[in-house]
């Protein structure tokens, strides 16, 4: 395929299910660039809006995309349809939460100990 484009049209599907973009990505565009346009578009509405890029995940044809990689490199060859927009998946991790560690820490919880002999 001679005809590879040099820029790639990239929608991106939050967990509610609504969309980010779509908007236009040099093939030669990081993935952490495409993470830090989602961090700037990120509706205010939502509740659970990342802190940083490291709090992104980007999924496109099953894949997680690595923040080195290029537009070019995650390209999947059944999604580069001429003129057509790719649609990439978008996961926040969240931090821990406190409770957690609450929970290990109270001295009310009974403990079990086994010791074989």
């Amino acid at each position: 395929m001679s005809g590879v484009q040099d820029s790639l049209d990239i929608k991106f599907r939050l967990l509610d299910g609504s969309d980010i973009g779509p908007k236009s990505f040099p093939a030669a565009a990081s993935v952490a660039t495409l993470k830090e346009s989602i961090l700037s578009q990120w509706p205010k509405d939502k509740d659970n809006a990342p802190k940083s890029v490291k709090d992104v995940k980007i999924i496109s044809a099953g894949k997680i995309l690595e923040n080195n990689r290029t537009v070019g490199e995650c390209r999947s060859p059944l999604c580069d349809v001429p003129g057509g927009v790719t649609t990439m998946h978008v996961v926040v991790s969240q931090p821990p939460q406190g409770k957690e560690k609450k929970v290990m820490d109270d001295p009310k919880i009974n403990k079990c100990l086994c010791v074989i002999l």
